[in-house]
């Protein structure tokens, strides 16, 4: 329904704001955050990765991820940790051998992760393959359900705790007595024989592993906990230089990582003046607050990094080795 206006009324005309006397200025001579010295440069073939890198533009996400390469090759420089927090996805987005090799390098000195990750890990060292279909298989009560799988990760949550040795630890030096095939691509056991700490964070009934009758709560417990004070170590020594990395885990490992923080912040150590960065497909709540803002607050600088893994680990890597 229209409003009308009545016979014969007149509109009535508003006050409008004289601009005839604006006091103007020179862009030429105003303080920008742009400029053309910034700008990207056009790729071409053949060009090099160092190329390509310098060629970025001089601006936002472009620059926060040399920053992040720089901090890297810093911190390995000065001996300081260098934490990958792992989840699931990054496994079966086929990034293992690209982690590995950086490790291999110095440029990453302790990974943790979820329950997912190892799993995911633990089959493609296995059986060259991982990631069952969960929609079909869940319709008969299949999913979940590969016993050789749960065989491995339940007794070396057994292991672990009777021998006081790390869950991550004992998993990878399972995988290497047996000789997986495809130990090679493995984080598990690579991290195992590189002798850098693999822990694991575990949430009970989150893994398929947890279905099967030879769990034990009270083992995974024991070795999950062991595993927590060992990441709790490695975070006391980031001061002055560490970075701490996130790579697609929305919820345990941000929350892992801040307890962790509080523990050896509690405890007197110096834990400032580091780097962390969230990489992830979309930013979550509390990677965003629990990895990127809330643990540099006191000193250090945090980024995000929006992307796919697939995509963004890779070119991550190839920053970090034309830096080093």
């Amino acid at each position: 329904m229209t409003m009308k206006t009545k016979k014969n009324q007149t509109m009535k005309n508003y006050e409008e704001l004289n601009l005839n006397k604006i006091h103007t200025y020179s862009a030429s001579q105003r303080a920008s955050k742009v400029m053309t010295t910034s700008e990207a440069t056009p790729p071409f073939k053949g060009m090099s990765i160092s190329t390509f890198l310098s060629s970025l533009p001089n601006i936002l996400k472009a620059n926060d991820l040399k920053t992040i390469a720089h901090s890297i090759v810093l911190a390995q420089k000065k001996g300081k940790p260098i934490i990958v927090m792992l989840g699931g996805h990054v496994i079966k987005t086929g990034c293992s051998p690209i982690l590995i090799d950086l490790a291999k390098n110095g440029f990453i000195t302790h990974f943790a992760s979820n329950g997912s990750a190892a799993i995911h890990d633990t089959e493609l060292a296995r059986f060259g393959q991982t990631s069952e279909d969960v929609a079909t298989q869940l319709q008969d009560g299949s999913f979940g359900m590969a016993g050789d799988t749960a065989a491995l990760v339940n007794v070396a949550a057994k292991r672990a705790s009777e021998q006081n040795q790390g869950f991550g630890q004992t998993v990878g030096a399972m995988l290497v007595e047996e000789n997986s095939p495809f130990n090679h691509r493995a984080i598990l056991s690579n991290a195992f024989l590189l002798e850098i700490p693999y822990t694991l964070h575990i949430a009970i009934g989150t893994d398929i592993v947890h279905q099967h009758p030879d769990a034990s709560g009270a083992s995974i417990g024991d070795a999950s906990l062991r595993d927590f004070r060992i990441f709790a170590a490695s975070v006391a020594k980031l001061g002055q230089g560490g970075v701490v990395l996130n790579f697609g885990s929305a919820v345990i490992m941000p929350e892992v990582f801040l307890k962790a923080l509080s523990v050896a912040r509690n405890l007197g150590y110096d834990v400032t003046n580091f780097t962390t960065a969230n990489f992830d497909m979309i930013q979550h709540y509390r990677p965003s607050v629990n990895v990127v803002t809330r643990p540099v607050m006191s000193g250090g600088q945090g980024f995000s990094i929006t992307g796919h893994h697939e995509i963004m680990i890779p070119f991550l890597a190839a920053a970090i080795y034309e830096m080093a």
